[in-house]
């Protein structure tokens, strides 16, 4: 079969380009290398939605970051996902750097940000009051806000599938060339695919993928980000995501509230060669505690931890979105270089791509595309009423699976059945929030075991925390109970 677009990567961003192209009549298929959307950047990030003073004028980075943040609002209201403009500060600690405000200032007005204000040291610890007793001033940018990443890119993917936008996961691109037929022909570990284009949303490995069709070669480095998450006992800390002044290599240590209730600390950055490298180290854990309370008094971070993780983004040598077709490679189109702000850029890159298509493919509206899509119910957002009305249409609703996050087995059972299904632990938990809790799955692993084993019709052996080789029990350890 040949496909009209196969995408490369089911991130933030090949989603939303799938997306957008479930809007024309064509026929596009994803091709993932794991076993689930969101496995790989776009699941190990701090959730800001950037005000978009950061990035230099004139840049795409600069562009798509304040049109993508424009439109989350209304993007999460159509795809029913957790979103919250709650603004950010920039805090300077150091009276000579105040200097520094006014450029990050001056670049925000450049680029189109709105609302933006200098505090000065009474009016941001009047805004936080848990800052540091060395502020002395602050850059306030209201545009700014906080997602869940998870559900982003959970609701595109799964609104581009009611659309007609076909996945393939456990497929892991190989190879691509071009043949004489004019059409790209994809291997990969599940067969061969053929398009007419290829969009190669391909994260920390685009550069591979750009690289096997032009001659014209870029370089991507793993950038590795650690962080912790704390429980939820030090909700409202913070009302705000707070920066350090940036430095090159990013937007330093944050500190800011989750949607879900919990704080946020990182990233650090650290420049590494492995693309699958996503462990923690010691002394990324010691960098973080040390810098984590710079801006921020107050917290016993040590104490409050419940789990650490780290993601990658991929930084490009310019530094720069790569968005466009390649000039000697006809028809393929790279999204490369997406790291921060890529989440809030999602939307905007999204519509780049699907305009960019939709002109050189002549592609034609559907004569009915659905524009939105209801996420997994939580009944604990009901009324008493409403409430008792689910569970006695659906008694699931009542089992609770997950006592740390309140997640029911109705969710996990939705979540499984829904497009695009959970398949794994971990799917079950960017779906529902089982198992982020503060005992970190500890007491709800082996129920949401027996509830995949049951939905799925698979043995305990074959369920798996992310795919692949990652399974949970191997076998019984005593024989048949007579």
């Amino acid at each position: 079969m040949v496909y009209d677009v196969v995408i490369i990567g089911a991130g933030v961003s090949g989603c939303a380009i799938a997306r957008e192209l479930s809007r024309y009549d064509v026929n596009v298929c994803v091709l993932e290398r794991e076993e689930d959307v969101c496995s790989g950047t776009s699941k190990a990030n701090s959730g800001i939605v950037h005000a978009g003073y950061d990035a230099r004028k004139g840049s795409l980075m600069a562009k798509l970051n304040v049109i993508g943040n424009e439109m989350m609002g209304k993007l999460s209201e159509e795809l029913d996902f957790p979103f919250k403009r709650d603004g950010s500060l920039v805090v300077c600690t150091h009276k000579e750097e105040l200097g520094g405000l006014q450029e990050l200032f001056d670049r925000g007005i450049a680029n189109g940000v709105k609302g933006m204000r200098i505090l000065s040291r009474d009016e941001a610890l009047s805004m936080e009051p848990n800052l540091s007793d060395e502020t002395e001033g602050a850059l306030f940018a209201p545009t700014a806000g906080i997602v869940c990443p998870f559900n982003l890119n959970i609701a595109l993917a799964e609104n581009a599938f009611v659309n007609g936008v076909l996945f393939r996961f456990n497929t892991e691109v190989k190879n691509i060339f071009a043949k004489e037929d004019g059409f790209w022909h994809l291997h990969t570990s599940n067969g061969e695919y053929i398009a007419k284009y290829v969009v190669n949303a391909g994260g920390v490995y685009a550069d591979k993928f750009h690289n096997m069709v032009s001659e014209d070669k870029i370089h991507i480095t793993p950038r590795r980000g650690q962080y912790f998450l704390l429980d939820r006992n030090v909700t409202g800390f913070v009302s705000r995501t707070i920066f350090p002044q940036p430095t090159k290599y990013g937007k330093g240590v944050l500190v800011s509230p989750t949607v879900h209730g919990n704080i946020i600390i990182g990233p650090n950055a650290e420049d590494i060669d492995d693309k699958d490298g996503v462990n923690t180290t010691a002394e990324g854990m010691e960098e973080l505690l040390k810098k984590g309370t710079l801006n921020v008094k107050g917290m016993n971070v040590a104490r409050d931890v419940i789990t650490s993780f780290a993601g990658l983004r991929a930084h490009e040598d310019g530094h720069e979105f790569i968005i466009k077709e390649l000039e000697d490679a006809p028809h393929f189109i790279d999204a490369a270089g997406i790291e921060s702000p890529g989440l809030t850029s999602c939307p905007a890159i999204g519509k780049m791509v699907g305009d960019m298509l939709k002109e050189k493919m002549n592609l034609q509206d559907k004569e009915r595309w659905i524009a939105t899509r209801k996420g997994i119910i939580n009944p604990f957002k009901l009324d008493l009423k409403e409430r008792n009305e689910l569970i006695k249409k659906e008694p699931a609703y009542g089992n609770m699976i997950c006592r740390c996050e309140s997640v029911t087995e109705g969710q996990i059972i939705d979540a499984i059945r829904r497009p695009l299904g959970a398949r794994s632990l971990d799917g079950i938990k960017r779906r529902t929030r089982t198992g982020m809790g503060r005992c970190q799955a500890g007491f709800c692993s082996p129920k949401v075991m027996d509830i995949l084993s049951r939905e799925l019709d698979l043995p305990l052996e074959k369920i798996t925390k992310k795919g692949g080789n990652s399974s949970i029990v191997t076998g019984e350890t005593k024989g048949e109970v007579e």
